[in-house]
């Protein structure tokens, strides 16, 4: 793959973003930026009182995911991220403005800190969508066992896919490839990764 080129995957919880990361690494030779590491200081107190803490807890992670993304922008060779700082913001910030734990002025705030950053970013080359019914989103988080997401309810899951939906309805910052994970199997069926490779290659000009 050319260098410098830019691939983003964008998906719900479970929806098999590191596991096409990963997959696409070991294919392209890409360079992987995945969630910041640092443990989010905010997110006990968060858990403890969200209506309190939430704001403080999306900036945290807004500020590290522009970071992470100013990293990659300056990287020789091809890479690929596993969500992205869109998706902090359109995503899950989005949800808990519309669960009203983060109030309508706050937001406006957050909001426009955002917009100021997603400006200053290149746009990715490519934006991979991962589509994922809840019911197989539900199956993959109890196979991988992170006892955290263990009690999320199908609700949550189906608020953040319809989420989703309508921020891609709205993305024109890059071409867009859509994966529906639950009927693809790349890593076993050859057809499958055959026509996986022929599209990202299709989209980025390779």
């Amino acid at each position: 793959m050319a260098r410098g080129k830019y691939i983003a995957i964008a998906g719900n919880i479970g929806a098999g973003k590191t596991e096409l990361t990963e997959f696409l690494c070991r294919r392209y030779g890409l360079e992987p930026f995945y969630e910041p590491n640092e443990a989010n200081p905010y997110l006990a107190d968060f858990y403890a009182d969200m209506r309190a803490w939430a704001l403080q807890s999306q900036l945290f992670f807004l500020a590290h995911k522009f970071r992470l993304h100013q990293q990659l922008q300056e990287q020789d060779r091809a890479v690929i991220q596993d969500r992205t700082i869109y998706e902090d913001a359109e995503i899950f910030a989005r949800n808990l403005h519309l669960q009203r734990l983060i109030p309508k002025r706050d937001f406006e705030t957050y909001w426009t800190l955002y917009e100021g950053l997603r400006h200053a970013l290149r746009p990715p080359d490519l934006m991979i969508q991962l589509r994922c019914p809840v019911r197989t989103l539900r199956q993959r988080i109890r196979r991988r066992g992170r006892g955290y997401e263990q009690d999320m309810p199908a609700r949550y899951l189906s608020r953040l896919n319809r989420l989703y939906e309508e921020w891609f309805q709205r993305y024109d910052l890059s071409p867009v490839l859509v994966l529906d994970t639950d009927r693809l199997d790349y890593l076993t069926d050859l057809v499958d990764r055959v026509d996986l490779f022929e599209r990202i290659e299709q989209h980025l000009g390779e």
